[in-house]
């Protein structure tokens, strides 16, 4: 009776591009998920080394060390490159191999501050982009981004851009989930005590009312207000006296700061809550509709494709164990 032997070579073989000042999370979320799945897995099914356009021991944040092979340009590639971000990530160590990758349909992962770099120094961008929220706004101040978001990734022609941070490992999940079974991704999850594992398109978990970037007190506590009363929305009558602003006031200044009214930036903050208790959880669309303050499924539907072009049904039925979608 023959016995099935697990394959001599990994299925994946990933390559991690680290630098001086690397962010010492993203590289552990990197490496302790792959040494997770193949424990879970039982061998190397996934191949992971470290490397740098300055080779040898690399310190990062928090007096990390790792130790890092050589990036040859133009040999060795991985099936998958992961750029790790730092507070001195420089792009022009790492570009040519990101395009070498790409010109060998390989995908590519850009994290935190590498995304930033990327998202900066490249001209034209033809697909949706992301990084870390706390780079966003910095980024609209500087330039014009009309296809940056705030998801927790995001690809661009072969080059995936991403959150980076705490959110590592999930995405490195996505990466591999094609090469585990369910009940092989459960357990990773477990391991790694993860309560959900969130789709790369996911908004990033930052609650707007939190953003140190809006200075006016009085609109702070109108989108607290906002963000706290999705189930029965407040009406803008309420929600000035609450704040102690006149009506045209708020609207002024909301123009002035999203440049939207009010009434319209509730209505998105709902829509967006409702995207991802469609996305991530298994709550009945009603039982959305009414968390999310739609007076039914069908006024749900209609606020979920004037916002994104998709009824809720589709975006739920879409979802699955792969996370990530290399695909342009």
């Amino acid at each position: 009776m023959s016995s099935i032997l697990p394959p001599s070579d990994p299925v994946c073989r990933i390559e991690v591009f680290v630098q001086r000042g690397f962010d010492a999370a993203e590289l552990v979320g990197v490496t302790s998920t792959l040494d997770t799945a193949n424990a879970i897995a039982g061998y190397e099914r996934f191949g992971c080394r470290i490397i740098s356009d300055m080779p040898g021991m690399v310190t990062g944040k928090a007096q990390m060390l790792a130790r890092a092979e050589p990036a040859i340009e133009g040999y060795g590639f991985a099936d998958v490159m992961i750029v790790v971000g730092g507070a001195h990530v420089s792009r022009d160590g790492w570009v040519r191999r990101m395009r070498a990758m790409q010109r060998q349909n390989r995908p590519v992962i850009l994290l935190g501050d590498a995304a930033t770099a990327f998202i900066r120094t490249t001209n034209s961008l033809r697909g949706r982009v992301t990084t870390h929220w706390r780079d966003i706004a910095l980024l609209k101040e500087q330039g014009y981004y009309p296809n940056l978001t705030t998801r927790l990734a995001e690809n661009c022609d072969g080059v995936t851009t991403a959150a980076g941070g705490a959110a590592t490992a999930e995405l490195v999940i996505g990466l591999i989930a094609g090469h585990l079974s369910p009940v092989e991704l459960a357990e990773l999850g477990n391991r790694l005590l993860l309560p959900t594992i969130r789709h790369s398109d996911a908004e990033q978990p930052r609650d707007i009312a939190d953003n140190a970037g809006l200075f006016d007190a009085r609109v702070t506590k109108a989108i607290k207000l906002m963000e706290t009363h999705m189930e029965e929305p407040l009406s803008m009558t309420e929600l000035t006296t609450r704040v102690g602003l006149s009506t045209r006031h708020l609207e002024r200044v909301f123009r002035e700061v999203f440049d939207e009214t009010p009434a319209r930036f509730y209505k998105r903050l709902r829509v967006r809550r409702a995207r991802a208790m469609i996305e991530d959880t298994l709550i009945p669309l009603i039982d959305v509709a009414i968390a999310t303050g739609f007076c039914s499924h069908n006024a749900l539907s209609r606020a979920m494709r004037d916002e994104y072009g998709i009824t809720p049904s589709k975006m739920r039925a879409r979802k699955s164990i792969k996370l990530i979608n290399h695909q342009s």
